[in-house]
């Protein structure tokens, strides 16, 4: 990362959601952590991807970015000004500038929208007039997802997954946004298509210099797409690092666990060790005290149980790789498939 004050910077991210229950009177009686105390930056320009299993915070963490969420506490500051809590005349002056590309293309997009009108929007409601007006910006920005422009007065259903996506990165494309949050834009594609869109991607962040959070299951494309990698569990970053560091020595037992169940499409060298988990993740109501990973984890200690580990440099770490483990990894696993073109299946 630079030395210059990074796009975004989160410090403390925290999100619990509150459980109602009791009668007649629905009182709270308990909350869900979904995200507690995260801490990263992403830098100008930089992709930032963010792995981990279901249910581990991952999207919370997108709609805490872009503010379509509350954050219940810590703070989050965008080129240097406060949003963690700014209302909506606040966030109007940054907000074309942050977007978001959903999971699902089929749910996000108006079924009685044209492709026109669902790009073209955005720029209405922000009040920005390009040159030339919004059906030439539209059908400019249908040219550069691979699109044919001739397709702006076409509904969502005359589309396949695959173009529904490009039309959802179209409409982040047109504010000219400085961060896109995307949250597993590939996860609802078949894999034949997955490959097109991430290669999309790079090409729209190399092309225009924006800035990535992308939120994904599958490893492989995640190296593919990132240059820094998170791994969350249960609500916590457990490891940060740049992606070949942290694909090739892996210092979290989870991020070890994560990376051996990547197939392997080699038959000749020797198999990697495949490292299976006891028990399921546990609930993020009531989460295990000290390390959250303590109960699934092959090296807890009673250190484990009552310790929080701090998410820092380890001993042996390259700067920049953080890991929160009372007792980090020492030996090398043999490095995860990398991508040429297409990305593997899902994980």
């Amino acid at each position: 990362m630079s030395n210059t004050s990074p796009l975004l910077d989160v410090s403390g991210l925290t999100k619990h959601f509150p459980i109602k229950g009791g009668f007649p009177i629905r009182r709270t009686v308990g909350h869900v952590q979904a995200v507690d105390g995260l801490d990263f930056q992403v830098s100008e320009g930089e992709s930032l991807g963010l792995v981990g299993e279901s249910g581990c915070g991952k999207s919370t963490t997108g709609r805490l970015i872009t503010r379509l969420l509350e954050p219940t506490g810590g703070k989050v500051t965008y080129r240097g000004q406060d949003i963690t809590h700014a209302d909506r005349r606040g966030l109007a002056p940054i907000r074309s500038e942050i977007q978001m590309i959903f999971q699902d293309p089929y749910a996000s997009l108006n079924p009685r929208h044209t492709v026109g009108k669902i790009i073209a929007g955005p720029m209405e409601i922000n009040g920005i007039n390009p040159p030339g007006g919004h059906e030439k910006r539209v059908r400019e920005l249908l040219e550069i997802v691979g699109l044919n422009p001739e397709h702006f007065n076409r509904f969502p259903h005359e589309f396949s997954g695959g173009q529904r996506q490009r039309i959802g990165v179209a409409r982040a494309l047109a504010l000219n946004p400085k961060l896109i949050v995307a949250d597993e834009p590939v996860s609802a594609l078949d894999v034949s298509i997955q490959a097109q869109v991430v290669n999309l991607l790079q090409e729209v962040q190399k092309e225009l210099g924006i800035a990535f959070v992308f939120i994904a299951h599958d490893l492989a494309i995640v190296r593919h797409f990132s240059q820094r990698v998170a791994v969350m569990y249960l609500g916590k970053i457990v490891e940060i690092a740049d992606r070949d560091d942290l694909y090739d020595n892996p210092r979290h037992p989870y991020t070890r666990a994560l990376l051996s169940a990547v197939p392997e499409a080699t038959v000749d060298e020797v198999p990697r060790e495949r490292i299976r988990l006891v028990g399921d993740v546990p609930s993020p109501i009531n989460p295990p005290s000290g390390c959250r990973f303590r109960t699934r984890c092959w090296k807890a200690t009673e250190k484990c149980a009552t310790e929080a580990p701090p998410l820092v440099q380890a001993s042996g770490n390259k700067p920049g790789h953080l890991t929160a483990c009372h007792y980090p990894e020492t030996t090398d696993i043999i490095p995860a498939p990398r991508l040429s073109k297409d990305p593997e299946p899902a994980v």
